[in-house]
């Protein structure tokens, strides 16, 4: 664990590093879907440009960035002193990130249905959707900068 106390600043940083880029993809990608069902989907000549920029955030960024953000996390949270489990705010943070990974996996899923052409979503939702990803990442940031709890 000795090694871990002296790695800690960079175990921190590429957390930091794989979460904003993770972030970005999340944020990106309810708006690139809400941009493929307002083209018509299947129908539109732009349904296989929208495929494969959808797969290729999907599956080249953001979800080696879920996974290494993960992976750096719980790292983290191994660093003797750094995190107190008796207090709140670390599983607040913890349940947000459950929720924001419960999201990457409902627009991985998302992903498939517009593929295959059968996404009954709307563009409204979508676009709904996208503030999804803002509200956890405020409340995690909050949770690890403040303190509150």
């Amino acid at each position: 664990m000795s090694f871990l106390s002296h790695a800690y600043l960079w175990i921190k940083v590429f957390h930091i590093i794989f979460m904003i880029a993770w972030m970005a993809a999340l944020f990106y990608l309810p708006r690139l879907y809400a941009y493929h069902v307002r083209s018509g989907g299947e129908k539109s000549g732009a349904h296989d440009l929208f495929r494969v920029m959808e797969r290729r955030l999907l599956k080249i960024i953001a979800t080696p960035a879920m996974i290494l953000t993960w992976l750096f996390g719980i790292i983290l949270t191994m660093v003797p002193g750094v995190i107190d489990w008796q207090q709140f705010w670390p599983w607040i943070k913890f349940f947000a990130v459950i929720g924001m990974t419960w999201f990457h996996f409902w627009l991985a899923s998302k992903r498939i249905e517009l593929q295959d052409g059968n996404c009954y979503v709307s563009e409204r939702y979508f676009k709904l959707m996208n503030e999804v990803p803002t509200v956890l990442l405020l409340l995690i940031v909050i949770m690890v900068i403040i303190r509150p709890f």
